[in-house]
């Protein structure tokens, strides 16, 4: 079943169309400004993030090389997505060719399964950190730390490439479908398939399971030995700090995976396709934006770097 390749099914249509969110001219003009002004702000947060990282020495640790990592897949996230979505909201809408769907499919599923898989590598992170600070420095080397991330996007890779050629094998009839959605997303397309998806869905659900569950699950498990190694801190001060520390990054991590699992673990009949598509609006906009508010407002390291460069750059252009 996993060995087919990825050939777009000729005999299908040659296009999709995404189903617009209105067509009133006036909410469309304020929707593509809304959501236009939410893509720019998550380009700004996301990039201010690496540019601090990447500049600042105080900040080269492993949560941080971690952190950069999510932004720049926050940024890469959503430009698959947002500025299609855009085009069809200005204007006519615009049709996407079969294997235009098919790559977006790929890219999206590639991108958002890495998030997952990343998020579970810095909770280990946290957990080391705060369990094991004596050998951190020993145990989290520059080298695990890539190479974690390096298998976080190959795994990611291989589970999309293969959802991807599985579902687009699939018959589609008609010439131009319209999808129910703003993206080429695996269940709105799974809908649009004239053939039995049956062993479709149970692929979708065994992915979901592996970049949502499983992940979710080590998560739980770091968090609990975090739990009990920070209840054993004497100090109030030093419990403070070690729970502000895990504090930003589960917050990230129940709004992905609790927004990811409605959509793709749900029962098929429990679902709707307007529920979906509002529930991705969550993951595609209000999660890539609120990492980097999210680990800024509650990270002192992060606003102290920021202060300082802002302050640097006034200081530079005032002389």
């Amino acid at each position: 079943m996993f060995a087919r390749s990825p050939v777009l099914n000729q005999s299908g249509p040659t296009e999709f169309v995404f189903r617009g969110f209105t067509t009133v001219p006036e909410f469309q003009v304020l929707l593509f400004l809304l959501f236009l002004l939410l893509y720019l702000l998550i380009l700004c947060g996301n990039t201010a993030i690496i540019w601090v990282v990447c500049t600042h020495s105080s900040l080269r640790t492993p949560m941080y090389f971690f952190l950069c990592n999510l932004s720049f897949l926050e940024i890469c996230y959503t430009s698959v997505v947002v500025p299609l979505m855009l085009s069809n909201i200005w204007g006519a809408r615009k049709p996407i060719p079969l294997a235009g769907c098919g790559a977006q499919m790929f890219f999206f599923v590639t991108l958002g399964s890495t998030d997952c898989f990343l998020l579970a590598v810095m909770a280990y992170d946290r957990y080391v950190a705060i369990c094991h600070p004596l050998h951190y420095t020993l145990i989290m080397t520059q080298r695990l730390c890539v190479q974690m991330v390096v298998c976080a996007v190959g795994l990611a890779l291989l589970l999309s490439l293969q959802l991807t050629a599985l579902i687009f094998t699939l018959p589609f009839c008609g010439h131009r479908r319209e999808i129910n959605h703003f993206l080429c997303d695996v269940p709105p397309v799974l809908r649009l398939a004239c053939a039995d998806i049956r062993v479709h869905q149970a692929v979708l659900y065994v992915v979901g399971i592996l970049v949502l569950t499983v992940p979710f699950l080590l998560i739980c498990v770091s968090y609990v030995f975090i739990a009990s190694a920070i209840l054993r801190i004497r100090s109030a001060e030093g419990r403070r700090r070690a729970f502000s520390t895990c504090s930003s990054h589960l917050t990230v991590v129940l709004l992905q995976y609790g927004c990811c699992s409605l959509v793709y673990l749900r029962p098929r009949s429990s679902t709707s396709e307007d529920e979906d598509r509002h529930i991705a609006l969550v993951y595609t906009f209000v999660t890539p934006l609120l990492n980097p508010l999210i680990y800024t407002l509650r990270n002192k390291d992060v606003k102290g770097a920021l202060r300082n460069a802002v302050l640097g750059k006034a200081a530079s252009e005032a002389s």
